[in-house]
């Protein structure tokens, strides 16, 4: 028994340590160059690295260089085998408002282990609130819009069921 008790220690001990020694900014700085390699580029004013968390302040984000979108804060939290992406304040730019919503005040990404080929998404902002997720095995987004208010703007790329308006594509 204290052979098991040591070994679930040292292993909580070396997993403590891989979270608050992960070098998370430059996590980020890769994601960047990546994001660049597909014409995606991301400013951001100021970063904050936390324990278990990446912070990151006033974001502009341009696309082959046209600025589709601000984000006033972006929080990565991660404990590896669980990770959540909270967004704040999310403004598309106004040529953008027959395709999506152009404010979303609150949006989260989570992503874990015990459901490694699903992504599930959360949302709040002038469209009411939706829900949602990704299949990366099937390769498709489905997000259900719990609200109706101001979507007539992107309604026409909006299917309609039972339970409301939603949104389905492929990728």
């Amino acid at each position: 028994m204290q052979m098991v008790k040591k070994i679930f220690i040292t292993v909580a001990v070396i997993w403590f340590a891989l979270l608050v020694l992960m070098p998370k900014q430059e996590l980020y700085y890769k994601l960047e160059q990546e994001l660049v390699t597909k014409g995606i580029k991301i400013n951001e004013q100021s970063i904050e690295e936390g324990w278990f968390s990446l912070k990151l302040h006033g974001l502009d984000v341009y696309a082959k260089g046209i600025k589709l979108a601000e984000i006033e804060e972006v929080n990565l939290f991660t404990v590896l085998v669980y990770t959540d992406v909270e967004i704040a304040n999310l403004v598309l730019d106004e040529s953008l408002k027959a395709m999506a919503p152009t404010k979303t005040e609150k949006a989260n990404f989570t992503h874990a282990v015990w459901m490694p080929l699903e992504v599930d998404i959360k949302a709040q902002g002038s469209f009411g609130g939706l829900s949602g997720g990704v299949s990366l095995a099937e390769k498709t987004v489905r997000v259900d819009f719990n609200d109706s208010k101001a979507i007539e703007n992107f309604q026409p790329k909006l299917k309609q069921d039972e339970k409301g308006w939603y949104y389905e594509a492929s990728f």
